[in-house]
């Protein structure tokens, strides 16, 4: 089982590629249809995901994709249920396996995962099913008196042992810690937070006996509360986010994959190119660990704008879906620029390979 993970680790973090989160809840893929109004049927939410698992030449940019229970069952138009489609396309499928959060007994405005009970029969499932990674979400908040200790080890031990039940299962674990971006804190307090959740959560794998060489971690990027007065320069962010991660995460974890936490697009791979075109680190590969994206709406946000669902936008939600995948490959290799925006100028590739 440790070769075969080794295996999907090395192609989820393969060079140039990143994995795109598809895996939102019904209460979260609501949300998303709502501004466009289309109806949340599970139909509507099928053809939305055939319409980004079958964009073409999205395997050179995208190396894995994220589930969600429900879609790991679903079947394209073709008969080939998504699982085999992405499979056939050398796209590694894994699913999310958290049950989502609920109120922290004992710690008002904190929240804790939960999920863990039958667990392992569920990730025997969906290993049989197709998947050959899983991924659970920690949710920390940043406000008055928070996260406090008590939120940080409750949510870090079910990490460990979420991780634990993986490695046994053979599924590759994505450890994901979102600090959020609500609130009016400063840089420097995401920094705190950011560092202090991780020091939690790696002091839980140890404990819970885990190879931290056979799984990926998933975090937040270091950025300021979307309200406060201060907001960061790319520049600022990058430094910070790369000064956390060389002080909390051991060299052994294979590979950083970030997740977007509600940046905006364009910011989101700004920001994921400044980490890896910083000149004391460059080129990319001196960073202890490669540095991608697990992106969602960062990714599908355009793709879901040009789309709209309407049948006849599936090929203009297709492009900008491929826009955005390889712009953020390109950030990947700290090879992305501004002047790369403009879809409609062709260069794209001759910019970023040639």
């Amino acid at each position: 089982m440790q070769m075969a993970m080794a295996g999907t680790i090395g192609t989820l973090v393969a060079h140039g590629k990143g994995i795109l989160a598809a895996d939102e809840s019904q209460a979260t893929i609501r949300r998303r249809f709502e501004p466009y109004e289309i109806e949340p049927t599970t139909e509507n939410q099928r053809r939305y995901r055939q319409m980004l698992f079958t964009t073409p030449g999205l395997a050179e940019y995208i190396s894995g994709v994220i589930l969600y229970d429900e879609t790991l069952r679903q079947h394209a138009d073709d008969g080939r249920s998504f699982v085999a489609l992405l499979a056939a396309n050398g796209i590694v499928p894994g699913v999310k396996v958290d049950a989502g959060t609920r109120p922290l007994a004992g710690a008002p405005g904190e929240s804790i995962t939960e999920g863990l009970d039958g667990l392992r029969a569920r990730l025997e499932e969906y290993r049989t099913l197709g998947a050959r990674f899983a991924k659970w979400r920690a949710v920390i908040t940043i406000g008055d008196g928070r996260p406090s200790s008590y939120c940080l080890d409750t949510n870090s031990h079910a990490l460990a042992r979420y991780t634990a039940l993986c490695q046994e299962a053979g599924l590759v674990p994505i450890v994901e810690p979102e600090v959020l971006m609500d609130g009016t804190h400063s840089l420097e307090r995401s920094f705190e937070v950011a560092e202090a959740t991780l020091e939690r959560v790696f002091a839980a794998l140890r404990s819970q006996r885990v190879a931290l060489e056979h799984l990926l971690l998933k975090p937040s990027m270091v950025v300021p509360g979307v309200d406060s007065p201060d907001q960061a320069g790319i520049q600022d962010v990058a430094e910070a986010t790369v000064r956390c991660l060389r002080r909390a995460v051991p060299a052994a974890v294979p590979g950083i994959v970030f997740l977007s936490g509600g940046q905006d697009a364009l910011l989101a791979t700004a920001h994921l190119n400044a980490m890896n075109a910083m000149p004391a680190v460059h080129p990319p590969a001196v960073h202890p660990w490669p540095l991608s994206f697990s992106f969602a709406r960062a990714l599908q946000g355009p793709a879901l704008d040009a789309w709209r669902g309407e049948p006849r936008n599936v090929p203009a939600g297709q492009r900008a879906f491929r826009h955005r995948a390889r712009c953020n490959s390109a950030a990947s290799e700290g090879r992305y620029s501004p002047e790369m925006e403009d879809p409609a100028a062709g260069t794209f590739v001759e910019q970023v390979r040639g």
